[in-house]
């Protein structure tokens, strides 16, 4: 059975505003209502058609009479920042995070209508570190437990997710994981990261690297909102690659610095406003992440479009190479060719300077 009135969180984003514009479509649901602190962007609010924008602040209490009064029956979650709110620093993003998500999940409680509730959330949960497994499955989780910024605030709101779905046992409650979006549109802290002209990453890592194309992304938010397939999803493309790919293939520059560095650079990347990254998105670019998405395809009934090879190529379109791969790539090979030239010309010296065998004689004295 459709969903009947869908209340959408987080619209003025560029996934929660496309997902509210994919439901009103829908004629088979009868009200769609996007809630955000902020209006759409002008674009973003013709693309949100019959979708009734409603601004509030799901901190506040109130929020439970906006779902009250509109007998909301579908809720999606997708106001979670991964990002520090302007000057405010990680404060105000961790009370919107985590005390916006008990509100919300509050007001669910009292709300006899609703009979759904979507979580868009992330595969940070599972944390990075140099012994986590070669890929994490739902029931697996982090070996290094996330100690703060958006990965902690994740791990927070999927225990509250779990809390109210044992209070509120008649409600469908489905957890997304998703890996990292990509693409012309999306905007994230990846996408970010990946436009620096000059990437710096760490020393001696090279991580792998799953990415979701953002079209994935749109068309498994649609499926979870409208069909019935609860419980935890990972979702991400097929394959991996590793980070010096990935900035090979858009043509940046990169730049290995020792892991105590990093923090300065990080730091000084924030002050001049090119991007933020936590400690524990810093492990992710040292140690990677990957997940199983066997659930995604076998139960949920859903495979990605977009390989993470693909989406990268999409993503590529957008970002104007500071050099071109083809010249990264012929580069990186003659200097692959000239080191197996020196290995072989150094074993070519060895086998010139390694001592002639000694006389009969002499051997039976050395054996003797």
């Amino acid at each position: 059975m459709p969903p009947a009135v869908v209340l959408v969180t987080g619209v003025s984003r560029w996934l929660g505003g496309a997902l509210a514009a994919e439901l009103a479509q829908d004629r088979s649901i009868e009200r769609v209502i996007g809630v955000d602190t902020v209006p759409p962007s002008p674009e973003m609010l013709r693309r949100l058609g019959r979708t009734e924008f409603v601004r509030a602040d799901i901190r506040n209490p109130l929020i439970g009479k906006v779902i009250t009064t509109a007998s909301v029956d579908t809720v999606v979650h997708m106001n979670i920042s991964s990002t520090p709110a302007g000057s405010g620093g990680r404060g105000p993003m961790k009370e919107l995070n985590v005390i916006g998500t008990m509100q919300l999940l509050a007001a669910c409680q009292r709300a006899p209508a609703v009979r759904r509730f979507v979580l868009k959330s992330t595969s940070a949960v599972y944390g990075a570190s140099s012994r986590d497994p070669a890929v994490f499955t739902e029931a697996m989780q982090a070996r290094r437990v996330p100690s703060g910024g958006f990965a902690k605030d994740s791990v927070d709101i999927e225990g509250y997710v779990r809390s109210f779905a044992r209070r509120r046992p008649d409600v469908g409650v489905a957890a997304l994981r998703f890996t990292n979006f990509i693409g012309p549109r999306i905007d994230s802290l990846l996408t970010h990261f990946l436009r620096m002209p000059v990437v710096p990453t760490a020393l001696g890592y090279d991580a792998r690297v799953q990415l979701l194309h953002e079209d994935d992304a749109l068309a498994v938010l649609t499926r979870a909102t409208t069909g019935d397939c609860n419980g935890t999803v990972n979702v991400g493309g097929e394959g991996t690659l590793l980070l010096s790919q990935v900035l090979r293939r858009l043509g940046r520059l990169q730049v290995p610095l020792p892991s105590p560095a990093l923090g300065s650079v990080s730091r000084l990347t924030r002050r001049l406003g090119f991007v933020d990254y936590s400690p524990e998105q810093m492990r992710f670019l040292n140690f990677g992440r990957v997940v199983d998405t066997t659930v995604l395809r076998e139960e949920f009934g859903y495979t990605p479009r977009h390989t993470t090879a693909q989406a990268l190529a999409d993503y590529a379109r957008t970002v104007p190479p500071v050099i071109s791969p083809d010249l990264v790539r012929r580069a990186t090979s003659r200097a692959s060719h000239l080191v197996q030239g020196l290995g072989s010309a150094a074993g070519s010296v060895g086998q010139r300077l390694r001592p002639a065998p000694a006389p009969p004689g002499l051997r039976a004295v050395r054996d003797a």
